[in-house]
Parts: C-alpha cells; sequence; structure tokens
C-alpha cells in the first residue's frame, strides 16, 4: 500500500490532502501543530514527531504556511515592513518546510520513486511579479523555491529516482485566503487537493527541483 505523510494536516488544503489522499486506498499519517505539536518554526519538534516515524513513506507533502506574518497583513508598500513580520514569513514559508525535508528524508526510499513537495505561491515568482507588494511573504516563497531547488541536487545523488518539488494551489477557498481573495477565482479545498495530486502523479525525476501550478504547468522563477 502506498503510505504519505502530510505535514499540516490541520488546515484547509491538508486535511483535504488527507481526506483525498485516504479515499483513494493510500495509507496517511497525518501531523500538525494543533493536534501533534509540530511547530514548523521549532526544529526540535518537527526532529520529535518526524523520529517517532517509521518509512518509508512515497509522498512526503508540507501543506504549511501563513500569509500574515507576525500577525501583520501583507504589506501593500515598503514602509508596511517590518523585521518581526519578515522573520516570521521567512520561519514558516521557507525555513519551516526544508527543516521537515532535513528530518524527513531518511523516511524518503533510495530505491524507487519517492516525491517530496511543498506548498509555494505563484507570487514567489520573481519573473511573474507585475504588481509588487506582499514583499515578505513574495520573498519566504521564494526563498522556500531556491531551498528546494537546492536540495533536489542534494537528493538527486542519495535517492535517484525522488522528486523535489514546489507547488502553487491556486486560490483555495479557505480562511487562509479569506480576506484576501478579492476578484481571485477561488476553488475548494477538496479540489485543489485533487489538481494537486494529479500534479504530483505525473512527475518523474526530470521534474525534480521544479516550481509547478495547479494544472501542471511550470511556474517562472
Amino acid at each position: 500500500m502506498e503510505r504519505a505523510l502530510v505535514i499540516g494536516a490541520s488546515g484547509g488544503i491538508g486535511a483535504a490532502l488527507c481526506a483525498t489522499l485516504a479515499g483513494r486506498g493510500v495509507s496517511v499519517t497525518a501531523l500538525s501543530r494543533r493536534d501533534h505539536g509540530l511547530d514548523v518554526t521549532d526544529e526540535a519538534s518537527i526532529a520529535r514527531c518526524l523520529g517517532a516515524l517509521t518509512g518509508p513513506f512515497d509522498l512526503i507533502l508540507v501543506a504549511t504556511g501563513v500569509l500574515n506574518g507576525a500577525g501583520q497583513p501583507p504589506e501593500k508598500a515598503l514602509k508596511s515592513l517590518t523585521p518581526n513580520a519578515l522573520a516570521h514569513q521567512f520561519a514558516v514559508n521557507a525555513a519551516g518546510p526544508l527543516l521537515v525535508l532535513k528530518h524527513g528524508l531518511r523516511l524518503m526510499p533510495r530505491d524507487r520513486r519517492a516525491v517530496f513537495a511543498a506548498l509555494s505561491a505563484r507570487v514567489g515568482s520573481i519573473g511573474d511579479n507585475r504588481l509588487g507588494g506582499w514583499y515578505s511573504y513574495r520573498m519566504a516563497k521564494a526563498a522556500l523555491n531556491q531551498g528546494l531547488r537546492t536540495a533536489a541536487i542534494e537528493l538527486s545523488r542519495t535517492h535517484p529516482r525522488a522528486i523535489c518539488a514546489a507547488l502553487h494551489p491556486g486560490t483555495v477557498a479557505t480562511p487562509f485566503t479569506a480576506a484576501h481573495a478579492a476578484r481571485h477565482p477561488t476553488v475548494p479545498p477538496d479540489q485543489a487537493a485533487a489538481n494537486l495530486l494529479a500534479v504530483i502523479a505525473r512527475l518523474d525525476a526530470r521534474a525534480t527541483g521544479g516550481f509547478f501550478d495547479w494544472s501542471g504547468a511550470r511556474v517562472p522563477w
């Protein structure tokens, strides 16, 4: 039976991913800060939670994230940028998923296909940035993309069939995005989960280190 580990399982997308995977007969291990004390800003909690698991997992998916760094809404201008918000964004959105990979790598098989994926965002694309604003969120997601790209190179040496990818889920109708969806079309969490899993299913080792949206299209760096 295929096995999956979902980090951030109590969130809208994370919960939908767990339900969709389980509905397909996948054995799902779900971890979250709310239910298990796994805080991606606290490496000790990551080490404790992942250290209690036995692999291998065919899929490790990090569905954590924050839009309001240190409780501050995304910045519309430089004057709103604060060190605390920037540091919080980086801790949750950039460092967190990489620390999960650091402690989760031992749970990934070396002899067959395995996927490590983390939720990124199109606004983390430097090439696609045409509106400005959202400084700390954009910067943290861009840093996540670079971290996953770099990790993919390392993984290719020890896990030649592994895939490490950044995924943009689109705008999903959850409390996470409620205040910022504006006129953007949204999809319900179950549809977002199905979209993401369809993309993951199509990825092969040549796609490792890539950045893909919900339809499977590559997103520019």
